[in-house]
């Protein structure tokens, strides 16, 4: 079955559209990526996604128009994807634009609540591309007691899990996420978590300080120097210590957050470049810390005497400050990386991969959430199906 799988993260820079050919096989399905697209949210459709993932007040009319809008937008990188890459999709499956993401229960009008809320209308893609859409692939996971992330470790279960090498799945986004695969390991072994921000708070502080969208190639922060008093102190933080499953997002790491982290580098009479430089390390080392707490014990329970591989996808294996502060960490504990491209993937597409074969997983009724990544009591099938 072809399935186009749609993604836009949580650094809401645009859409990923990933058309594939998923088929079934004897252990886990085979997926097999026909065709890689990108588009960039219009500048207009950016800064109202950004606004409403931070807004203090909006309107129902905003949240509502905004809804439909992106539900156009996706379906026209959908169309151009299929005419570029010459495929039509028979199923798309859309993660849609997360606005807020609350993993852990708070009090609510009286109950404990944990919510999330991706928004672009399944029913104007379905409409437009006269195909079926899976979409909304969160909530069913957190209604069974999960944090409805991270959900892309499926794939990497399905892919890369090898039966001698034990592997590390990086993907840096906006957030970074972690999966482990001990060698050999069967779905329960596997864990799989948010370690913290990879490129939100870099992105936000080039917006900032350089009118900018990102750190090209992380040139500037080459050029700054890492304030080891502000890094500890980030470090600190408890969410970088609190064991998995975990997950966050802009809730922990947005405007709020930047605006102190900026102060307090500010107080040190940083320059901006010292800013980006620190940022970045703070992703490194939250990365690193994920990876002295929580990961290399695991693997030494489960498959002690494995070599460890590091496979990193996302925007950020092409900032090669951050990559070369990840290497300095990883290299004490020889642990080789390689870019997830040397396997023959490209980088940007892997999340959009996943939820095409998430959306296969649904339109078959089978489950897709692996309950020791997000913590749910049980397997569930995710996403809601929307008919043309």
């Amino acid at each position: 079955m072809v399935v186009a799988g749609v993604m836009s993260g949580t650094s809401a820079d645009g859409i990923d559209v990933a058309i594939c050919r998923v088929s079934p096989a004897a252990a886990t399905p085979r997926i097999k990526v026909l065709g890689h697209y990108a588009t960039k949210y219009p500048a207009k459709v950016r800064a109202a996604v950004l606004a409403a993932m931070d807004a203090k007040n909006t309107t129902t009319a905003e949240l509502a128009r905004l809804n439909w809008r992106l539900g156009s937008i996706y379906a026209d990188a959908v169309e151009s994807a299929a005419q570029v890459i010459g495929i039509k999709p028979q199923l798309v499956a859309c993660h849609g634009q997360t606005l807020y993401h609350q993993g852990v229960a708070s009090n609510y009008l009286g109950a404990p609540i944990r919510c999330t809320w991706q928004t672009g209308e399944a029913s104007v893609i379905a409409e437009r591309l006269r195909v079926p859409v899976v979409s909304d692939f969160r909530p069913a996971d957190m209604a069974a007691g999960g944090q409805g992330a991270p959900l892309v470790p499926m794939f990497d279960f399905c892919v890369f899990r090898d039966a001698k090498e034990s592997r590390l799945l990086l993907n840096l986004g906006g957030i970074a996420n972690l999966t482990v695969l001990p060698a050999g390991c069967r779905a329960e072994d596997a864990i799989a978590f948010d370690t913290g921000p990879a490129n939100m708070v870099i992105d936000a502080c080039m917006q900032r300080l350089f009118d900018r969208r990102f750190d090209r190639n992380g040139a500037i922060a080459a050029r700054g120097r890492v304030l080891d008093k502000v890094l500890t102190n980030l470090l600190r933080a408890k969410y970088v210590s609190v064991p998995p499953p975990k997950s966050c997002g802009r809730e922990q790491f947005g405007e709020v957050f930047v605006s102190n982290f900026i102060a307090a580098c500010k107080r040190e009479r940083a320059t901006n470049e010292d800013i980006l430089a620190t940022a970045t390390a703070f992703s490194a080392k939250t990365v690193a810390a994920a990876l002295t707490n929580f990961c290399t014990p695991h693997l030494a329970r489960l498959a002690p005497n494995a070599r460890i591989e590091l496979i990193a996808a996302g925007g950020g294996v092409h900032n090669a400050t951050l990559m070369r502060m990840l290497a300095d960490e990883f290299a004490p504990q020889n642990i080789r990386i390689r870019s997830i491209e040397a396997t023959g993937l490209a980088a940007a597409a892997k999340e959009a991969a996943a939820f095409a074969l998430l959306g296969w997983l649904t339109w078959h009724g089978l489950p897709s959430n692996l309950p020791s990544a997000t913590g749910t009591r049980r397997p569930v099938i995710l996403g809601k199906v929307t008919f043309a």
